[in-house]
């Protein structure tokens, strides 16, 4: 390499090899310091991720911006989307924050992903995930479409159903999909829709731009 020719020229020939050490070893620090560095960026997203996640530092009931809610989701369920499952966001940026209660949007958002991806592991593992942001008049749409099996028909009229589930014994205990309908139902005055054909469903959240604060089961 030419900068081992230029050290050898710069150095005395006894010295060399306690120079090239020397050299060996600032270069393997630095290439050290850099992965501690990229580590540390890394955690602190996770945990900046996490606290969003979660919420456990925000009041129950304030204006989201549902997109900083999307992306600490899709983030702490990384691991369970997998790498052979592609996500596109497709976010309207210029929508407004709403008032809502950020820890249960993030709970709809947990329990929609956790079955889109169940159902592209059913279809073998790979397929993509998308998902949308849109203004629909006076309401905020969060869409969630994946391309796996689908929901047969028969299916579609229950899925909200407490204890009705699709997924093998074991694997699912029912109480996703209607917990989701009651926080984005009874306590943010919202609605959800599905529609499904095998390679797409699409799960659509339609929040109030503007909501009253009401405790409700």
């Amino acid at each position: 390499m030419d900068w081992l020719d230029q050290v050898a020229a710069a150095v005395d020939e006894d010295i060399l090899p306690s120079a090239i050490g020397w050299l060996n070893y600032t270069v393997e620090t630095e290439l050290l310091m850099d992965e501690i560095n990229d580590s540390t960026t890394r955690i602190s997203h996770l945990v900046d991720a996490a606290k969003q996640y979660s919420q456990l530092d925000r009041a129950p009931f304030r204006a989201v911006d549902v997109h900083e809610l999307l992306d600490s989701t899709l983030l702490m369920l990384s691991g369970k989307i997998g790498k052979r499952i592609k996500v596109v966001k497709d976010y309207d940026r210029t929508l407004p924050k709403i008032p809502a209660y950020p820890a249960e949007l993030n709970q709809v958002w947990t329990n929609l992903i956790d079955n889109a991806a169940a159902a592209m592991n059913s279809a073998g593992g790979e397929g993509t995930l998308t998902v949308r942001t849109a203004a629909d008049h006076d309401r905020l749409v969060v869409e969630f479409r994946d391309t796996g099996v689908g929901i047969p028909a028969e299916d579609r009229e229950r899925i909200f159903d407490p204890f009705f589930t699709t997924k093998p014994v074991g694997e699912g205990t029912g109480l996703g999909l209607d917990i989701s309908w009651r926080i984005v139902v009874n306590k943010h005055h919202g609605s959800i829709q599905v529609e499904s054909e095998p390679g797409d469903t699409r799960f659509q959240v339609l929040l109030p731009l503007t909501a009253v604060e009401e405790e409700s089961a």
